[in-house]
């Protein structure tokens, strides 16, 4: 399978889509380069060629009018016309093709057609993004490369990209298998302020959701049992209730005296986790809680 794509720097949009097709497809020959003659005899054409159009096995977004938009107003860029294609066989189901999207895919794509999804709150400080994690593995600028050294750049790009593309589909997937054993939880809880988990699962979102009396959730740990406050948003740091202050940042015996449970571990210093060592003292902690 031969993939054209761009030459030059490469950014993370053309470099995630060829990480999905070489997940969709197998093994693919690469060759980025601007000739026509050898864009046109590939079998499929990522960030080139100024067409949209799967069954052709073409995937640009940069003709003048682009490539569409999702409903949310993000537009496509390669990676996301690639990942629209492949991921729900990649993720063995659109709804977890879905989350990949939301995840990752729409972030790479709204960094490569210019849209800005977030502000910073701290001057002008940025997270690291996944885009950014990519571009920085291309030559700066006084680097001097061979076109063949470049090339070999672009490969170890891919080879992370795969690496992560693996991890969040992977993920999508493992996320899609808890949600029903969260819903159980949820169900079956005595008190619906408490949540009790039977594993270490991802709950934020089926307890954000779904449980709107839930202040606090505990589960199982390899070492421990986790006690967690429940976020007011997903991917807020803001809790419907925060721990006790006193526990705060205490631990080991200190905590255990605060609180009055034993085998009390430790608790965050800010007031979103504590830990015990049986599930008896976790209940114990998370009724002191509730009494604040």
């Amino acid at each position: 399978m031969l993939v054209a794509t761009h030459p030059g720097n490469f950014h993370a949009d053309d470099v995630f889509a060829v990480a999905t097709l070489g997940l969709a497809l197998g093994e693919l020959d690469v060759v980025r380069t601007r000739d026509e003659a050898l864009i046109a005899g590939a079998d499929v054409r990522v960030d080139v060629g100024a067409r949209s159009d799967a069954a052709t096995g073409d995937f640009d977004h940069h003709q003048k009018d682009g490539a569409g938009k999702r409903a949310n107003g993000i537009s496509f860029a390669s990676f996301g016309l690639v990942w629209r294609e492949h991921g729900a066989a990649l993720a063995a189901g659109q709804e977890a093709a879905r989350a990949v999207d939301e995840r990752l895919v729409q972030g790479v794509d709204a960094n490569d057609t210019g849209q800005t999804i977030v502000q910073p709150l701290v001057g002008e400080v940025r997270p690291m993004t996944v885009s950014g994690v990519i571009a920085a593995l291309n030559p700066a600028w006084d680097e001097e490369r061979t076109p063949t050294e470049e090339d070999e750049r672009f490969g170890t790009a891919v080879a992370l990209a795969t690496g992560i593309l693996e991890r969040e589909i992977a993920g999508a997937a493992a996320s899609r298998r808890a949600q029903q054993r969260v819903r159980d939880a949820i169900a079956r809880a005595r008190d619906p302020q408490v949540i009790e988990l039977d594993g270490n699962l991802p709950w934020r979102e089926s307890v954000v959701t779904q449980a709107p009396a839930a202040l606090f959730v505990v589960y199982p740990k390899p070492d421990c049992w986790g006690l967690h406050a429940v976020p007011l948003d997903l991917g807020g740091f803001d809790n419907r209730r925060d721990l006790p202050s006193e526990w705060a940042g205490l631990s080991g015996a200190r905590l255990a005296a605060t609180t009055g449970v034993p085998d009390a571990i430790f608790c965050h210093a800010a007031g979103f986790y504590a830990s015990a060592g049986s599930r008896e003292g976790v209940l114990a902690l998370a009724e002191r809680a509730l009494r604040g």
